[in-house]
């Protein structure tokens, strides 16, 4: 958990907390937290919105729900033909709404 906080840049405590309210899932072995380089990504993104965005848990919770809603549009619009205007359009907008809510540090 040290390096996870460290790397993340929140106290152990915080790591804690988010994981009693479902904002992440670190994979455990026994009593140890092991965080993958999504989960510090997910932490990242989260002290942005946190942070940066101003928002609380619900916030959160809501911002991360939207992002997995745009993640799976994306996946949706690789389906269309490479280079079609549909596509294009589908991949600048889903885009600019990821850049809204996700950390510039956490890519």
């Amino acid at each position: 958990m040290r390096v996870a906080s460290r790397l993340s840049g929140m106290h152990p405590q915080t790591l804690r907390k988010y994981e009693r309210v479902g904002l992440l899932a670190p994979t455990r072995l026994g009593a140890l937290r092991m965080y993958s380089d999504e989960d510090i990504a997910l932490l990242k993104m989260i002290k942005y919105l946190i942070g940066n965005l101003g928002l609380n848990i619900a916030g959160v919770e809501l911002a991360m729900t939207i992002r997995s809603g745009l993640k799976s549009l994306k996946q949706q619009a690789e389906a269309l033909p490479e280079g079609s205007a549909s596509r294009r359009s589908m991949d600048r907008t889903i885009n600019q709404m990821l850049r809204l809510i996700e950390s510039p540090e956490a890519g």
